[in-house]
């Protein structure tokens, strides 16, 4: 057994594989694995292929996964090898002993390939699916067999001549409080000193799903290929094994730029593809927009609004991923601010998609009052005219529904009406989809109108309330503050540019004398003659270092603005900023080794005034480097972000569940979190920023940069 797990089950089959003849690589969406197994003289490779393939929206929507195992024979003699492949009926969750769960094989030819296996039918009353394993030639099987026990049968079965009894027909419905596993054994003979592979397939075919509340049927994106009637299985393992090659060559051709870029430090590589995990393994929904559906939120184009089924929406489907495994609220849109890089470079059409959604909840409201956590107070679900949130909780109903979130009331919070404008313009830069920009305009101009009720006094410049009214949800700030004064300051920038783009030129006055009145406030109430203050409260701590300060400006450089007339910061100051933030938050934290840490006294010492000032936020690392790449500061940008990658996948161990935070102490918080795909702003820093200045002194010593 190709495991170092010893469980209490399955006693009859050969465990102790020793892990020290085994390694693993991964670049997602491709791993390998590799056995070396000393006393056959044989090393197998098992490589994972998934098809999440930028740019495509077919074949990334279906369920199916390869693995292709290599197996290379250095004895002098030919070999007989077989690999079997099992797998449970189920997930792992209770509902795998409810009962009535069954087998059954299958044979599949079509177009002159055939495809064999055992298809895994998982009958509960809510979502029921189909697992399926599959391969191609020298195919066997067993349809039915119990995980407890010893299981001696099965093993005797696969040692005694490399083949499964095959039998036919289907096993009976499993009684309650039994689970039923199926198994698949593949042969081939390995030439003395030579290779020969060997294909297997995992498919999962659960069309239909509804969410906790139970109230709507959601039809998934890749039943527009395969169909929603929960019989595709056969055909999707068949389709994947017959199609991962052409995969193979597009992740390749994807993946070659950069892993051939000597200038690129290879943790850094690693870093970027795999973050991207997230995107698929994050509770990630990818379905078709209902007939009846209206995301207009009941507000039509003729009057503000927008279209009641948006081309792009009927088009390429709905998207929702959770903000992390424990965080359960699909689509939250402070910390898909940072993570929408990821989707706006490599599924442009989807990152439109959730803008969509997004628009259309805008403008809708709902007055039912609920409790609050933090204040103690009542107040509506949904405000009209400001951003949701989030989209909605799975165990309720999501689109439906929004803002699950419980802890503030978010209509007052100051950041996400503005990461609404700066992604709506960022995504325009990119894209350069016109109807786009259109449709979004004059929900924009709703939510700065929203957002203008928090200039108290005037100034341009809006205030903070004295509580946690921004993504820092556990940090309090108060009047103006550096984080969200600037995401103001960069909103009305781009407010003005789309303004001009959009001929309005009322609108570009409004937000020009707004921008003119803000910066200059802005300067006056938070520059301190190396960075902005954290706020300008007046408290004790009010100027600690936040390594966010200059996520507004961040945004305008990866919109192509930042310079002359659309410009919302002096590039002296920011620099400045920056280098204060590497010298503190970078490199006087944990011997600079860790990444960013949030907040810093200009001491030198962590500000220790909230739960979150003294962590670490991976995401915002990584959208901290992203702005340091811009200005210029590759080195310093890439150290940032290395300290977290060196903490996450290497001391702690925490591979493809990259958490929110840590702190020094290796203390961590919600494992497998949406903010850190922003590694993605890195890339796109690096894409953007001419190359002959960016690397004109950095000098590459093996996997380090100097």
């Amino acid at each position: 057994v190709l495991s170092v797990e010893r469980p209490p089950t399955l006693q009859g089959w050969n465990w102790g594989y020793c892990g020290e003849y085994a390694f693993y690589h991964a670049l997602y969406p491709r791993a390998w694995t590799v056995y070396h197994l000393p006393g056959q003289d044989v090393t197998l490779t098992c490589r994972q292929v998934s098809p999440v393939i930028p740019h495509d929206y077919q074949d990334s929507s279906l369920p199916v996964a390869v693995f292709l195992w290599d197996i290379e024979n250095k004895n002098d003699y030919d070999l007989e090898v077989s690999i079997m492949f099992t797998m449970v009926n189920g997930s792992g969750h209770k509902d795998d002993k409810s009962g009535g769960h069954w087998n059954e094989p299958f044979h599949l030819e079509k177009d002159g390939d055939a495809v064999s296996g055992v298809l895994l039918h998982h009958c509960p009353a809510v979502n029921p699916y189909t697992l399926c394993i599959a391969a191609r030639e020298k195919v066997s099987h067993q349809t039915a067999f119990s995980p407890k026990g010893t299981c001696s049968a099965l093993w005797n079965d696969l040692i005694t001549d490399g083949r499964l009894d095959s039998p036919t027909g289907s096993s009976p419905p499993t009684a309650k409080g039994d689970k039923v596993a199926a198994a698949l054994a593949v042969g081939c003979t390995v030439p003395a000193q030579s290779h020969n592979m060997l294909e297997f397939c995992l498919a999962w075919d659960m069309p239909k799903i509804t969410f906790g509340s139970r109230e709507r049927e959601h039809i998934r994106r890749y039943t527009r290929y395969f169909g929603a009637r929960g019989a595709a299985s056969p055909a999707l393992s068949h389709y994947a094994l017959t199609h991962y090659r052409q995969w193979e060559k597009s992740i390749e051709e994807w993946q070659r730029p950069i892993l051939q870029d000597s200038s690129l430090p290879s943790w850094y590589k690693s870093a970027l593809f795999n973050e991207l995990y997230f995107i698929v393994d994050g509770g990630t929904v990818w379905t078709e927009l209902p007939e009846d559906a209206d995301v207009s939120g009941g507000l039509r184009s003729e009057n503000g609004g927008l279209p009641a089924q948006p081309a792009v929406i009927k088009e390429y489907g709905r998207f929702a991923y959770l903000e992390g495994q424990e965080y359960r609220m699909y689509n939250t849109y402070d910390v898909h601010f940072y993570a929408s890089f990821a989707l706006i470079m490599l599924w442009p059409k989807l990152a439109l998609s959730v803008q969509y959604d997004i628009a259309g909840s805008v403008v809708q409201q709902d007055p039912t009052e609920r409790l609050h956590l933090m204040s103690g107070r009542c107040s509506p679900v949904k405000t009209r005219n400001v951003v949701p949130h989030d989209i909605g909780d799975p165990d309720d109903e999501p689109w439906q529904r929004v803002n699950a979130y419980l802890i503030h009331d978010t209509a007052d919070w100051k950041d996400l009406n503005l990461k609404f404008v700066l992604q709506v313009y960022r995504d325009f830069h990119l894209t350069q989809d016109r109807q786009y920009l259109q449709d979004m305009w004059p929900i924009c101009q709703a939510v700065m109108e929203s957002e203008m009720k928090f200039d108290l006094d005037g100034d341009g410049l809006i205030e903070n309330s004295g509580y946690a009214d921004q993504t820092y949800d556990g940090w309090t700030v108060t009047g103006p503050s550096a984080y969200c004064g600037g995401l103001w300051l960069a909103s009305l920038c781009v407010m003005c540019k789309m303004a001009i783009l959009l001929d309005n030129k009322e609108m570009y006055q409004l937000y020009r004398s707004t921008l003119d009145k803000g910066s200059t406030a802005f300067d006056k109430l938070l520059w301190n003659g190396k960075y902005y203050n954290y706020d300008s409260s007046g408290r004790d701590l009010s100027n600690s270092v936040m390594s966010d300060q200059c996520a507004g400006h961040w945004f305008l450089r990866a919109s192509g603005l930042g310079d002359g007339e659309f410009k919302a910061f002096p590039q002296e100051k920011i620099r400045s900023a920056l280098k204060s933030v590497y010298e503190l938050n970078v490199m006087s934290f944990a011997g600079g080794h860790m990444g960013a840490v949030n907040g810093m006294r200009p001491e030198g010492v962590p500000d220790r005034s909230s739960v979150q000032s003294d962590e670490v936020w991976i995401g915002v690392v990584y959208g901290l480097a992203a702005t340091m790449i811009h200005e210029g500061m590759l080195t310093e940008g890439l150290r940032t972000a290395e300290g977290c990658y060196r903490t996450v996948w290497e001391q702690l161990g925490m591979a493809f569940q990259t958490p929110e935070a840590y702190c020094e102490k290796s203390i961590y918080r919600s494992l497998a979190y949406m903010r850190p795909l922003s590694i993605w702003a890195m890339q796109l820093a690096l894409n953007t920023f001419p190359h002959f200045l960016l690397f004109d002194r950095v000098v590459v010593v093996g996997e380090e940069l100097l």
